[in-house]
Order: structure tokens, then sequence, then C-alpha cells
């Protein structure tokens, strides 16, 4: 078993704990470093990267991870990880509509369940994955980090689309 390292960082949602293995992310939880375990190591160089594009993002100047991540799931998990990574930037898609693109049309709860399961939230994207109805619906970090997160993304965006009319 691989040495596993972590570090805490501050952002606008909160103290965000950062595990990974030396190489990959593996976790970002929202929690702050609450459940930390004794075998774990602190240490902040192995996330120097992750760090700087999460402050990035955080700033809106960043709307894609190049970080390389290893979340640990089942294939069906992984599977609707993977398409979560193709929901552009300040957009959302419905629980349903994950569940098509994955050709199981009748796989919303279980596409939610995986959206739940996510342990690297805002580099894989399940924050932009909302009802069908177009509510907010769970997220791991809770429903007013969900908010804070697609709120930073859509003005972004606006903000961007206004400068280029400006211009």
């Amino acid at each position: 078993m691989k040495k596993l390292y972590y570090t805490c960082m501050e952002s606008p949602v909160g103290t965000l704990l950062l595990l990974g293995d030396g190489e990959s992310l593996l976790m970002i939880d929202f929690h702050g470093g609450r459940d930390i375990r004794a075998e774990w190591t602190e240490n902040r160089t192995p996330f120097e990267k992750v760090i700087v594009e999460l402050k990035e993002y955080f700033q809106g100047e960043r709307k894609s991870f190049d970080v390389p991540v290893k979340p640990v799931g089942t294939p069906f998990q992984q599977k609707v990880w993977e398409k979560l990574f193709e929901i552009p930037y300040g957009e959302t898609v419905s629980y349903g509509g994950i569940a098509h693109r994955l050709g199981k049309p009748k796989a919303a709860r279980a596409v939610g369940s995986a959206c739940k399961s996510n342990p690297i939230p805002i580099i894989i994207p399940c924050h932009r994955v909302i009802g069908s109805n177009g509510n907010l619906t769970g997220f791991g970090g809770g429903l007013e980090i969900k908010r804070m997160l697609l709120s930073l993304e859509s003005e972004m965006e606006m903000a961007k689309k206004i400068k280029k009319v400006a211009q």
C-alpha cells in the first residue's frame, strides 16, 4: 500500500482536506480535516499543483483541471465520474441526462448515488448535476456549497460574455 499524504487549504467554500498518494489526488473533503487518519502523513508539497489550480478555479481563471486524479469506486461510479468531466464549465445536466449519456436511461438514481460517492468534488464536477426539474439536489459538501460553486461558474461565464460584447 502506498503512503498517503494530506494537507488542508482554505477556500471560499471553507477548509478543504486534500488526500493523495504523492502522484495522484485521491480525495477532496469539505469537512476540513476532521476525518484525518493516523496513518496519513501531513505534507503540503505533493499538493502544490492542485492548490494552485483550485485557487485559480475559485478566482475564475481555471475551467478545468490538469492534476492527476485517481478516484476509487465501482466500475459504474467510474463511468459516471468520466461523464461528469464532459459537463462544460458553467453548465448543468440532470441526473437523468447523465444516465442517458451512459445508455442507461432508467439509472438516474444510480447516477445520483455515484455523484454522492464522488471522492474528488470540484475537480470531478458533480456540482454541475441537478434534478430534472432544475432544482439543486444532494451534494457531499451541502447544497449551499453546490449553489456557491454553480454561482461562481455562471458569474464568470457571464462576465466573459459581457467583456466580449464590450470589445
